[in-house]
């Protein structure tokens, strides 16, 4: 009804009570902008005209570019790291976060991915911000930024494909007939993945060469090659150009490395010096151990020496027999020479034998004296050097008398005839590398078989050198025939045996995407071939 100044009033029947929970609500206002009834906020704006007038997301790009290399499945996380994402990982949201200027303005709520048509090259991210705008009001907002896949190729698959770019070279050299320390060698660098920052590998017909993108990876390689075999190396330096200018200088760099010619199972003859440096120790011995040291024990009185690389590489010698020397033996009787002496390793005996070939021949016998009294028997085999009718060719040797040469000295044990290849339950990862046109011959290539073979049946022999490297079921492995039966004492336990001989990746860091992830990148659904095959280290390069 009208009033007299002219105002309008609703009845008194028209007014009641408010309610308990209208009383206890917030206060409410009108929208200054389009007169929406809100809670009473200092803007004194609702919602939809705050967004009118702010929009927080300003200064955030809504579409950014992250680059991708298809040689080795990374992304590039500048200024100039790559790193290894799947598709909608933390890793490859934190890279696309990261990738975002004026984030840092806003405070982060949520992130997630949003599905992409595969081989789109698109990567979506949908944003969840909040900000402070007008007097204390907090502004939400829900926005999606699109990322385009760019593929770039980095710098190490540069020098990969251009193969000839590289500023560091590791050459590995041993002067000796065999290729047993090679192989040792090899299971040391996968088992410990010395070999990934190499840009190449080359077999040579005298070792091995490892190419690296700078000096630094191959110095890494260096010291570890020291701390598993006695080495001596040499470095040197070629200028390939310079900038007189900004005083830059390009250079690359040759680490020479050489081992020294002493293997496991070698029997030497040392110098008089050397024998009496360490405790007038007999001229001849046996190799026992190599590793950062040599490990020499004498079979005839089990004095023990160890050779340091610098002191050999001081006063050299080499090795009167290896392993291609050896000939077999049959134990015909053996007795302990001290009961109190006796251990697991080793074990002073004085045996009988014969030359296994000789028997039925001629009745020609020696009595020896040898360390491995705690593992041979009557009726046992051994390997051994026969100085009767061997010819040695050494000056230390040749400058001994003959009463002072030994009839024959015992190597070591000799199990069950395996001249025929056995199907093992078990396998090596090796190294695959380029062969140099001419570097192996045929004749080097079956030798070089023969090596391996004959390695891998000390690995079945010797239980402490296989607690050094990493051996793998055979997937492939069929239970052997009744003729076909192992050798009890050559079995490798189940648990000295890793899984995953087929999936585990070792190889360069192209084998640490999926397929999927190469696929949907525009990559090749199978991964390029690895660093790492199962293969012997020379078998399939020759």
């Amino acid at each position: 009804m009208e009033t007299d100044d002219g105002t309008f009033a609703l009845p008194a029947d028209f007014m009641v009570e408010p309610t308990k929970q209208q009383a206890q609500s917030a206060p409410t206002m009108l929208c200054c902008e389009c007169g929406v009834v809100i809670e009473v906020n200092p803007a004194a704006l609702c919602a939809n005209c705050i967004r009118t007038k702010e929009d927080i997301s300003e200064g955030i790009p809504k579409q950014a570019i992250i680059y991708y290399c298809r040689g080795c499945y990374r992304y590039l996380q500048p200024p100039n790291a790559w790193i290894v994402a799947e598709l909608e990982s933390r890793e490859l949201l934190s890279l696309c976060l990261k990738r975002l200027k004026g984030l840092s303005k806003v405070k982060l709520i949520d992130a997630s991915f949003v599905w992409t048509e595969p081989h789109s090259k698109r990567v979506k991210v949908k944003l969840t911000i909040q900000k402070e705008v007008m007097s204390g009001a907090i502004l939400q907002q829900v926005f999606i930024v699109e990322y385009v896949v760019n593929h770039q190729m980095c710098e190490e698959c540069h020098r990969r494909e251009a193969k000839d770019t590289w500023t560091a070279v590791v050459q590995l050299r041993q002067k000796v007939k065999h290729k047993k320390t090679f192989f040792y060698l090899e299971q040391l660098i996968i088992k410990h993945r010395a070999q990934r920052d190499a840009v190449n590998i080359i077999a040579k017909s005298d070792g091995v060469d490892f190419f690296f993108s700078s000096r630094s990876h191959a110095k890494k390689l260096e010291g570890f090659l020291s701390g598993c075999s006695p080495i001596r190396s040499k470095t040197s330096e070629r200028l390939i150009s310079s900038d007189i200018q900004n005083a830059t200088y390009n250079y690359k760099f040759t680490f020479s490395v050489e081992i020294a010619p002493i293997c496991r199972g070698d029997i030497v003859c040392f110098p008089k010096q050397v024998a009496r440096k360490h405790g007038n120790i007999s001229p001849f011995a046996i190799c026992d151990h190599v590793g950062s040291v040599m490990h020499f024990v004498d079979p005839f009185t089990l004095k023990q020496a160890e050779i340091s690389a610098e002191a050999f590489f001081r006063q050299p010698f080499n090795s009167i027999a290896t392993h291609g020397d050896l000939i077999e033996f049959v134990i015909l009787d053996i007795e302990l020479v001290d009961e109190n002496h006796r251990s697991n390793k080793i074990a002073l005996a004085d045996a009988t034998v014969v030359r296994a070939r000789d028997l039925g021949v001629n009745d020609t016998q020696y009595l020896v004296r040898t360390h491995l009294g705690h593992i041979l028997s009557a009726g046992d085999n051994a390997w051994g050097y026969d100085f009767v009718n061997g010819n040695l060719n050494d000056d230390n040797a040749n400058k001994l008398k003959d009463s002072d040469l030994p009839e024959v000295m015992l190597v070591k044990k000799s199990f069950t005839d395996r001249s025929r290849r056995r199907r093992r339950k078990w396998k090596l990862r090796t190294m695959t590398k380029e062969v140099e046109e001419g570097a192996l011959k045929k004749l080097e290539m079956e030798a070089a078989e023969r090596d391996y073979e004959s390695f891998l049946q000390d690995i079945e022999e010797d239980k402490d050198l296989r607690s050094k490297i990493n051996i793998y079921k055979d997937p492939e492995y069929q239970a052997p025939t009744i003729s076909e039966v192992d050798d009890e004492e050559l079995r490798i336990s189940m648990e000295e045996m890793l899984d995953g001989f087929d999936d585990l990746d070792i190889g360069p860091d192209p084998e640490d995407a999926s397929p999927e992830k190469r696929a949907r990148h525009g990559g090749t659904p199978e991964p390029e071939e690895s660093n790492l095959k199962a293969a012997p280290l020379f078998e399939d390069n020759t």
